[in-house]
């Protein structure tokens, strides 16, 4: 099921910036130079359907990605504009990063991204953790939204 997210009402993200600090996280835009190193990291850890969003993201201009890295290492990334616009994900956090608040910080960045791009809603595909979006960023259930826009696809 798909999830909708209102940008007008998304709340300052007054957590991730302290908590990034302390763990000595930063988050950030990704730069195209970085796009082999990002691609070859989100399709090890996670999936190749999750790195060819990826690289659509990173084409962009500018870039549609951002990325967390800590210790000049990647420890996780979030998407936005890859399968369809208005559209958030890709997103995923290393295994060993994960209750950190990292994910968190990775959609504030994507989704304040949306909204300075001028969108009003953000439709999250194919929700996994519903539970954390619908706490972090009040994002609510859209009726009729399953299968949705990856029924049909293709499987590697």
């Amino acid at each position: 099921m798909d999830y909708l997210v209102n940008l007008s009402t998304l709340p300052p993200d007054t957590q991730s910036p302290e908590r990034m600090a302390q763990a000595g996280i930063t988050i950030r835009r990704a730069l195209p130079p970085e796009l082999r190193l990002i691609i070859g990291w989100v399709g090890d850890h996670f999936s190749q359907g999750w790195a060819s969003e990826t690289t659509v993201a990173m084409t962009r201009q500018p870039p549609t990605c951002f990325i967390a890295t800590r210790n000049q290492e990647l420890v996780g990334f979030a998407c936005h504009e890859a399968t369809a616009r208005g559209f958030f994900g890709p997103t995923g956090v290393a295994e060993e990063m994960r209750g950190l608040g990292v994910g968190r910080a990775l959609l504030f960045a994507s989704l304040t991204d949306m909204k300075a791009m001028g969108y009003a809603y953000a439709v999250i595909g194919d929700v996994g953790p519903s539970e954390f979006y619908e706490k972090a960023v009040g994002a609510m259930p859209i009726p009729n939204s399953a299968p949705g826009i990856y029924a049909g696809m293709l499987k590697l």
